[in-house]
């Protein structure tokens, strides 16, 4: 595949031809998961932090991964996730390998209504799921409404 289309009698515009350079580029790293491709792969592992009026709850994909392994830090109002994924058996060839392994680190800097006092974490079946408390002062609270 050409970059730059061969044309006769046609002018070079360089500005056009960035345009459909970005325009190629652009559709090849928006396919998706559906063109992976062998070098492509995971470099920490997916998380999701969701609120709720109590708590923020921070659901961490580790499969694989022993709980020895994994070391969860609040400091300065930033947690810190830090682990190892071990590689599992040396001795065997890979055709694809879509797995990942090795050292990770995934910060995240918590709300303001965060309560760093009241973390806590739990590892099963392969997802961490850290329980981060609201401070009592900064949770909504409901105001009732009287009509005279």
């Amino acid at each position: 595949m050409n970059l730059i289309p061969r044309r006769r009698n046609y002018e070079l515009d360089p500005i056009e031809e960035l345009e459909q350079l970005q325009q190629l580029m652009n559709r090849w790293f928006d396919s998706g998961w559906d063109n992976m491709g062998l070098l492509d792969r995971a470099v920490a592992p997916a998380m999701d932090l969701v609120e709720t009026p109590d708590a923020y709850y921070l659901y961490v994909d580790l499969p694989g991964i022993d709980k020895k392994d994994i070391s969860l830090t609040v400091e300065n109002n930033v947690l810190t996730l830090e682990g190892e994924k071990k590689g599992k058996d040396e001795k065997k060839r890979f055709f694809r390998k879509e797995t990942w392994e090795g050292s990770f680190r995934r910060t995240i800097s918590l709300p303001n209504a965060a309560d760093p006092e009241k973390v806590k974490a739990e590892l099963k079946n392969g997802v961490l799921t850290v329980t981060i408390g609201k401070k009592e002062e900064l949770k909504p609270r409901q105001i009732a409404v009287q009509v005279k």
